[in-house]
């Protein structure tokens, strides 16, 4: 067993699972229980502990982690001095950003933020919520809301709530009026800890792997053999903003292409290539694109 550690924090909750799926594609195998807060980990540099997103900041300032996941906004909601080591493009259900969004009920007479000066607002984003009303100069009273938020817009004037696809907005029959804060995954860092040559080094290889499973995910390994003669137009046919690897083969007539391309175009690509004469058509699916 090593005996320099990382302190890694893994969010619980919502985002734990797509978390552990992201870094067993950088090759960490992460086990955790449902209501397991120290998992395994196949690296023995590595000590993980799950900890919600919410407060893991604030933990990573304190060098209780050495560093940590957790989004863009409880960053800001935190007042967190901290490193973001990188920006990770990816949440619960999607690859979008998370937007925290002024909702009210659909039948409200109020249009826009201005309306609600004087009014309740009921959020989990105390500190980032109260400075946009700031920013705006609209007066209002901002309360926190323990989860739940959408049954509480018909009991307070508006909320401000996390949504990723609007699903839940739409089902409470709410209406956003505006975006508060657009939010994205980070990796972060203890100053102390970057300033450490060991740690430094860990997290700046974990932050390649994590990037490098991100890149991978919406794209294949495509192979392909083609005749001399019939190079040029697969050439036209293949994304004209790859560049694909040109190998000799045993049988001097022909050649081996291998490119990667996005996912979405493969159903479309492979009878193009198919039809201008390309054989031995391979795709495979991809763990990591380092760049």
């Amino acid at each position: 067993m090593s005996e320099k550690k990382l302190k890694l924090g893994i969010p619980a909750g919502s985002l734990q699972k797509a978390t552990i799926e992201l870094f067993a594609k950088a090759g960490f195998r992460i086990s955790s229980s449902d209501r397991g807060y120290i998992p395994n980990i196949n690296d023995d540099q590595i000590e993980p502990i799950c900890l919600r997103a919410q407060e893991m900041s604030r933990y990573v300032f304190d060098g209780v982690l050495d560093a940590g996941i957790t989004g863009h906004d409880w960053i800001m909601e935190n007042e967190s001095d901290v490193v973001e080591v990188c920006e990770l493009a990816y949440s619960k259900a999607t690859s979008r950003p998370t937007r925290w969004v002024l909702a009210i009920p659909a039948e409200s007479k109020v249009n826009k933020p201005e309306d609600l000066k004087g009014g309740i607002i009921a959020t989990e984003l105390i500190r980032v919520t109260s400075k946009y009303f700031k920013d705006k100069n609209i007066d209002v009273k901002v309360e926190f809301s323990w989860g739940a938020t959408e049954v509480k817009a018909r009991l307070v004037d508006a909320i401000v709530e996390l949504t990723e696809t609007g699903s839940s907005i739409r089902a409470n029959n709410l209406r956003i009026i505006d975006t508060v804060i657009t939010s994205t995954t980070r990796f972060i860092a203890n100053k102390q800890a970057w300033e450490d040559d060991f740690k430094r080094a860990k997290i700046e290889n974990i932050a390649i792997l994590l990037k490098a499973a991100i890149d991978a995910r919406d794209r294949v390994g495509l192979k392909l053999n083609v005749k001399k003669d019939d190079l040029e137009l697969i050439l036209k046919v293949l994304p004209s903003e790859r560049s694909p690897t040109v190998s000799n083969l045993v049988d001097s007539d022909y050649i081996a292409i291998e490119v990667i391309i996005e996912d979405h175009i493969e159903r479309t690509l492979v009878p193009a290539l198919k039809r201008a004469g390309a054989s031995g058509i391979i795709t495979y699916p991809l763990n990591k694109v380092i760049h």
